[in-house]
């Protein structure tokens, strides 16, 4: 039976086959760590997320002044921006890499539904310094390459890797992987739900093979970065309760000083 994360799958096939990803705009490259700026990182590691539309909670941002938006982020102590570039669902564009690229000195992850080295290539174009990969893809079969054979494909355009598990078999091979961090996603994209307890589930009594552990979905304030912290969390990618506050770089700092 099909679910949410199929419905995704199959629109980003869709979405590669009409060339979205082969019409880009070019700009500078960092070549910044993301896993390593989680690891300096003094405060609270809060990837803060560029998100116009949510499937679960609508839009969330009417004004898309994406350098402004950014800018705030990296004022604010994001150690990194998360950039959804996804177009159906999300209304994102991979050409929102380049834009914020110009205007922020932080690394950028790139987060879409990726299944084709194309996509990957347009990340590298466009200035991302990671990109995010889901386990769960790779199991279905919704993927070009195997999940080694992508991470050897994003290492080799000098792109990290932040591959997404969201239950404790996935854990085991992705931990087996070279993937730079692994992320847990609170929510289930197969129904949309989020239970922010899911790091405890996944991580207790499991070996991440000492991997960066990104805490992903449902984070709203400091006491939902503490609890996760609490599981052995390293870093907490937070884009809706972002997006939708009043002033984005006071919610980023209030984030950032969660402990």
């Amino acid at each position: 039976m099909s679910d949410f994360l199929d419905v995704l799958a199959c629109d980003a096939m869709r979405t590669i086959k009409d060339g979205f990803y082969e019409t880009l705009e070019g700009t500078r490259s960092l070549n910044l760590s993301l896993k390593e700026a989680i690891l300096q990182c003094r405060n609270a590691a809060v990837i803060s997320e560029i998100k116009l539309r949510s499937p679960s909670a609508g839009v969330l941002k009417e004004n898309s002044e994406l350098r402004h938006i950014a800018g705030e982020m990296e004022d604010g102590g994001a150690v990194g921006i998360s950039v959804l570039t996804e177009p159906k669902h999300f209304k994102g564009h991979v050409n929102y890499l380049a834009e914020i690229r110009e205007q922020v000195n932080i690394p950028i992850l790139m987060k879409d539904i990726v299944l084709s080295p194309i996509q990957v290539e347009a990340a590298s174009k466009t200035g991302a310094d990671a990109v995010l990969l889901i386990q769960t893809l790779f199991e279905r079969g919704y993927c070009e390459k195997d999940v080694h054979g992508m991470i050897e494909d994003c290492h080799s355009r000098g792109l990290e890797v932040l591959l997404e598990v969201h239950d404790k078999k996935e854990l085991r091979p992705a931990a087996n992987t070279n993937a730079d961090m692994i992320g847990v996603n609170n929510r289930d994209l197969k129904t949309l739900e989020v239970d922010l307890k899911m790091a405890r589930r996944v991580l207790t009594e499991n070996d991440a093979g000492g991997k960066v552990i990104v805490s992903e979905s449902g984070i709203t304030n400091p006491e939902d970065i503490r609890l996760l912290r609490g599981f052995g969390v390293h870093a907490f990618l937070i884009g809706t309760a972002i997006m939708r506050a009043c002033s984005i770089k006071k919610k980023v700092k209030e984030l950032v000083a969660s402990f």
